[in-house]
């Protein structure tokens, strides 16, 4: 039977942009936010397939058919001396969920992890988002609550510089 089939996870290659569009926009949607709009969606193919390339993407395919994907890029821990792979986004689409596709896309970031040297694998998770809380839970994972996220964003990097708000 077709549901059997078990995902399949790869590197996205350049050719796949539209479909990792698809998918961001459906995250978009399951996050009622607004999805990238058109520069942005250039610039995002660019930062993955680009000479530079500052993303990487996982797809998560059933059946040859792209039903989720990983975003994921470096940071670095200066106390373990040692790079972070952080995980920007992981998104099933919904009729793909409870099919292994997060499961599988995840476990392929922990693998590129083990594989680079990682120190860590991090990333966040809305505090709503119970499905993805719980499925993190499942795997052991920590909930680090000790640390904040906080945020900067391109408005406020010109009210600091310009000394409107100064230190």
């Amino acid at each position: 039977m077709a549901e059997n089939h078990a995902p399949v996870v790869r590197f996205a290659r350049r050719s796949d942009a539209g479909e990792i569009l698809r998918l961001v926009d459906a995250l978009a949607a399951y996050e009622h936010l607004a999805p990238p709009e058109a520069a942005a969606r250039a610039r995002l193919i660019e930062d993955v397939f680009g000479p530079r390339p500052r993303i990487r993407c996982l797809l998560g395919e059933v059946e040859g058919r792209a039903a989720g994907y990983a975003f994921t890029c470096e940071t670095y821990s200066s106390f373990l001396a040692l790079p972070t792979l952080y995980l920007e986004d992981l998104f099933v689409l919904p009729e793909f969920r409870k099919r292994r596709v997060g499961y599988a896309l995840f476990t392929a970031c922990v693998a590129e992890a083990q594989r680079g040297r990682y120190g860590r694998l991090e990333w966040t998770v809305l505090d709503w988002n119970r499905l993805a809380i719980d499925f993190y839970e499942r795997l052991g994972a920590t909930h680090m609550r000790e640390w904040q996220l906080w945020r900067l964003t391109r408005p406020d990097f010109e009210r600091i510089l310009g000394g409107a708000g100064g230190v």
